[in-house]
């Protein structure tokens, strides 16, 4: 389940307190994340449950959105120990999404 964010600094209390943190970036009139949202929680929830699930609404919480750069959607952000190891925007593979947390998520919990 993703936990909605409301601040940047919430954002950034999510992103270094958190072994592993996904943030979705997205809005309601955006379809294509509509469709994806729900796959990235079922592949997360499926296969990786030490990752933390957030949402940033990028119309509704601009600052969150413009602090990380982030000027498309869907835009995800992956966070390991705290740093950004990945970032996605656009077309994004829920196949390329798996491969890319595959390594690290096992070398950090394995």
């Amino acid at each position: 389940m993703y936990i909605n964010l409301k601040s940047y600094d919430e954002f950034a209390n999510a992103a270094s307190e958190n072994i592993a943190a996904l943030v979705y970036f997205s809005h309601e009139k955006c379809n294509v994340c509509k469709v994806l949202k729900p796959k990235v929680e079922e592949l997360i929830l499926d296969k990786y449950p030490n990752i933390k699930l957030f949402y940033a609404d990028t119309v509704e919480y601009p600052e969150i959105a413009a602090q990380n750069q982030v000027f498309a959607v869907p835009t995800i952000l992956i966070y390991f120990d705290g740093r950004e190891t990945f970032r996605k925007s656009r077309n994004i593979g829920i196949g390329e999404l798996d491969n890319l947390l595959n390594r690290p998520y096992e070398l950090i919990f394995s």
